[in-house]
């Protein structure tokens, strides 16, 4: 199989920083993402994911690390993930890691919180050919982890 190549997208103050890496399996995206056109930014990153699962790594690790973002990234988003669900070996793992203000993360004590908070993505989940993690982290204001939960899906 033909190995792509790493897509690097640098940050701005409306644009995440993007880090997709096939040698390891890691797709980074971090910071804000309220761009004004979406497509700009996020088209690149499918058309790569469309080509990454063609030849994925055993572990594949989405981490989104969004302070914020907006609707129409949101939905980008939602088209990524369900590229990445087609992974197609039921033995290789996509684990999503989120990344949330502590606060926030200690809101969500029980499993069923959890569950319930995530619900609106859940249904993108039906189907999947590999097993699916959410791993959740609770951050500081430095953007250190300082409590995780893993939730299969």
């Amino acid at each position: 199989m033909k190995e792509i190549k790493n897509l690097i997208i640098e940050q701005t103050l409306k644009s995440p920083q993007i880090d997709l890496n096939q040698l390891t399996g890691e797709l980074i995206l971090s910071g804000k993402s309220i761009p004004e056109n979406a497509a700009k930014i996020y088209e690149p990153v499918f058309q790569w994911v469309t080509s990454y699962i063609l030849d994925p790594k055993p572990t594949t690790n989405l981490r989104l690390d969004l302070e914020y973002f907006n609707t129409s990234s949101s939905i980008w988003l939602a088209k990524i993930l369900k590229v990445l669900i087609r992974i197609n070996n039921p033995d290789y793992v996509l684990i999503i890691h989120l990344y949330l203000p502590i606060e926030d993360f200690d809101e969500m004590k029980e499993f069923d919180d959890i569950k319930d908070a995530f619900a609106p993505i859940a249904d993108i989940f039906v189907g999947a050919i590999p097993s699916v993690s959410l791993k959740v982290y609770g951050v500081d204001e430095n953007g250190k982890s300082i409590k995780d939960t893993v939730v299969y899906i």
